[in-house]
């Protein structure tokens, strides 16, 4: 079996038509941008960006380890990470926590990791809602919203032009996303998420699973002081397909000639889920976590700037994103 992320249950076409439906009905005025990672509201010299988003079903592999510890760094990271991408700075942070039922213990472990996602994030977590739902929730659902302040001269619009490079900085592993897909590619494998991992022996698949989403917050806040930037990407849901976001022209496209090493788990969930390599570019940060778009002659600063981050692609004139590996060459 050829697995996707749609047979899996989760189309990512049906979730993008379903969000054009939602947004159809709103009206900003002339006060507000409602952007693809974090929107924008106008407060004279500046404007507030803000980005929300949750921890998805990596919560069912925290409740099968009963490990709540690390999902509040997600959460944060998830929202931190989408408000980068305008240029802001994150300033702070608040929480939603709808549970089937109150436990202290578990409430103090996501505590832990949302204080310390906090911390890394370097924004102030100044509290949130906690809702007890019995009839609604089965178990519990984490998200959070994130607000931040940017110049308005400042404020990050894709602007990207043939020849700009794409600067990719690598992921922690799986982060937030595809936890469905991988999930059941790993129990239609037989294996169980306590099993040891199997490049790693010393951690079990879900500790794997739950290596906390990287929080980019250092390095791209130094990047924009130091580079001139033409767009940022944050590689969550859809992969790659993110990218397209960077897009201004239906002429331009993106050409992944070199990426980043793909971390050990993907291999494992591909091996697992006999899955196509265009259907883990479509659903995976395969790698890279965050892109960043700049012009040629700026690479230099940007590479000492981001220690581990590589040149993996350019800006081109043709309407794709390809991605080049050893063996295979995949456009999306």
């Amino acid at each position: 079996m050829r697995w996707t992320y749609a047979k899996a249950g989760v189309d990512i076409a049906k979730e993008d038509a379903f969000v054009r439906s939602l947004l159809s009905a709103a009206s900003t005025g002339s006060t507000a941008e409602i952007r693809g990672f974090a929107s924008l509201f106008d407060l004279g010299e500046s404007m507030l960006a803000i980005s929300t988003d949750g921890v998805g079903t990596k919560i069912l592999v925290a409740k099968e380890l009963e490990k709540w510890d690390t999902i509040g760094i997600d959460c944060v990271a998830m929202n931190v990470n989408d408000v980068l991408c305008v240029g802001a700075k994150p300033l702070c942070f608040v929480d939603y926590l709808a549970v089937e039922r109150l436990d202290e213990r578990i409430a103090r472990e996501i505590g832990k990791g949302l204080q310390r996602g906090a911390e890394i994030a370097g924004v102030q977590w100044i509290g949130g809602e906690t809702a007890t739902l019995p009839e609604i929730v089965r178990g519990f659902d984490l998200s959070g919203t994130c607000v931040g302040l940017v110049a308005k001269e400042k404020v990050i619009r894709p602007r990207i032009e043939r020849g700009d490079l794409i600067l990719g900085i690598p992921s922690s592993g799986i982060h937030c996303n595809g936890l469905t897909l991988a999930r059941k590619v790993i129990k239609h494998a037989g294996f169980s998420l306590k099993d040891p991992f199997p490049f790693d022996e010393e951690k079990s698949i879900g500790e794997e699973l739950l290596t906390p989403t990287r929080i980019y917050t250092a390095e791209i806040l130094s990047l924009l002081d130091s580079c001139e930037i033409h767009g940022l990407a944050h590689i969550t849901g859809g992969g790659f397909l993110k990218l397209r976001r960077l897009l201004t022209t239906a002429e331009l496209g993106i050409h992944i000639y070199d990426p980043l090493p793909m971390p050990p788990i993907y291999e494992f969930l591909q091996e697992c889920g006999n899955i196509p390599l265009e259907e883990m570019l479509r659903t995976f940060n395969c790698g890279m976590g965050f892109a960043v778009v700049i012009p040629r002659g700026e690479e230099r600063e940007a590479l000492r700037v981001v220690k581990d981050g590589k040149i993996v692609g350019e800006v081109v004139s043709e309407p794709h994103i390809r991605v080049d590996f050893a063996d295979a060459s995949v456009s999306i």
